[in-house]
């Protein structure tokens, strides 16, 4: 691949072919409709953690991609101008994930037995107590109860929209102006969207995540979710590149510099998730506080031990080794392989996070291999689906990239500095 650039090509916008669009939305359709299936066969609670799992995925990548965007702006970063569009098309997702989000808030109003979080339920039991009499429930009560539960749920979306909207807004009028004042505009944007987003993304790993089981509390998981948020988004960022470069339309437009830059990023943000595990772990297992250690021991139980040593070796050591080298960030085949394979562990991570707190009768977590991993699989199919389609119908509506930002030029011709 050269790194030389050519001139920006003609004839843009360059449009997705309807066919994949159709086919997408046709994908999402059908995975929500076999995940309604599974309610009616399995039951609507096992149905709901799996929806759960299918919602923080795609809402980690979109988050990631949310997150990138703005911190190109903050810091005024001109390699990334070329890449930052398709990020910006990505996040056009969030309305239809708020949408999704919608019938786990039905089941935690009317169906509250069914809900996947059991304090919502105050006659459940709960390491041997009701809810209702639950001291360390009634400690946190006046946080995790069903009100401010839909509450903060709505206005976690309502920010993330809203500030996809006005980063979308800017870019894609400074198309048609060229008026530096949409650079302006981001990066005001960007100052106030990175606090916020980072508190959202922590409050949503925690009421969505974290209160699945509430007696356990850990200062580092909203960071936690935050690097796979970035993990994601870094890794769906790579194959779309690779994608439109396959297709034609990123040739003489991205250089190896650019997929480097990625490359350097995924290896940036394992090497942080990794610290970021070990450091929840060690903090928890170092203070050996019960109502903490609970979580891990519960994670060592049969085959969650092995779906955590996977975590360990296959998503943290094998990516880490692999991103050490050079040719394997710049190589199309091997990107693409490894963020395949990341976003597939991302997958596991999240079920690592959420599916132990679906308990056997005898308090147990279900194994691994159960329905309700046959469910999550569906929802990540139905829901990304969803969030394809609604990239590539943003996709052809716009110019390939910003071709009037200011940045353009530098991204077109970047290079790495020299020693």
């Amino acid at each position: 691949m050269s790194t030389e650039a050519s001139p920006i090509p003609a004839g843009l916008p360059v449009a997705a072919p309807a066919c994949k669009r159709c086919c997408a939305l046709m994908a999402g359709l059908i995975g929500i409709g076999l995940t309604a299936v599974g309610a009616l066969v399995c039951g609507v609670q096992i149905v709901a953690f799996s929806w759960l799992v299918g919602i923080m995925f795609w809402t980690a990548i979109a988050i990631g991609m949310l997150l990138f965007i703005m911190i190109q702006h903050i810091f005024d970063a001109g390699w990334g101008a070329v890449i930052r569009r398709q990020y910006e098309h990505g996040i056009a997702a969030f309305k239809w994930l708020g949408l999704l989000f919608v019938p786990l808030l039905v089941v935690a109003i009317f169906y509250p037995k069914l809900a996947p979080w059991p304090w919502m339920d105050s006659a459940r039991v709960v390491e041997g107590h009701t809810v209702a009499t639950d001291f360390i429930y009634h400690k946190k009560e006046a946080l995790v109860n069903l009100p401010v539960f839909v509450i903060c749920s709505v206005l976690f979306f309502v920010i993330w929209v809203w500030l996809s909207a006005r980063l979308r807004r800017a870019s894609f009028s400074q198309d048609a102006d060229g008026d530096v004042r949409w650079t302006h505009m981001n990066r005001v944007t960007s100052a106030v969207g990175i606090p916020l987003t980072a508190l959202t993304l922590t409050f949503a790993a925690i009421f969505w995540m974290m209160t699945l089981e509430y007696h356990w509390f850990s200062t580092m998981y909203g960071v936690y979710y935050f690097a796979d948020c970035m993990r994601g988004a870094l890794c769906c960022g790579a194959l779309i590149m690779v994608w439109l470069y396959r297709r034609g339309d990123y040739k003489g437009i991205l250089n190896t510099n650019h997929l480097h830059s990625i490359g350097q990023l995924m290896f940036a943000f394992t090497v942080f998730w990794g610290y970021v595990a070990f450091s929840q772990y060690f903090l928890i297992w170092n203070a050996n506080v019960p109502e903490e250690t609970f979580w891990f021991n519960e994670r060592e139980i049969g085959q969650w031990w092995y779906v955590g040593m996977a975590l360990v070796f296959f998503y943290f050591l094998f990516s880490f080794l692999f991103l050490l080298s050079y040719r394997n960030k710049i190589v199309h085949q091997r990107i693409k392989f490894i963020a395949v394979w990341n976003l597939v562990f991302l997958f596991v991570d999240i079920c690592f996070n959420v599916l132990p707190a679906f308990k056997a009768a005898n308090g147990d977590p279900q194994p691994f291999l159960h329905p309700a991993l046959l469910w999550s699989i569906t929802s990540i199919l139905g829901i990304g689906g969803v969030c394809v389609w609604a990239y590539l119908k943003s996709f052809p509506t716009q110019k390939l990239i910003p071709i009037r930002d200011p940045r353009i030029g530098e991204s077109l011709t970047y290079h790495e500095p020299s020693a």
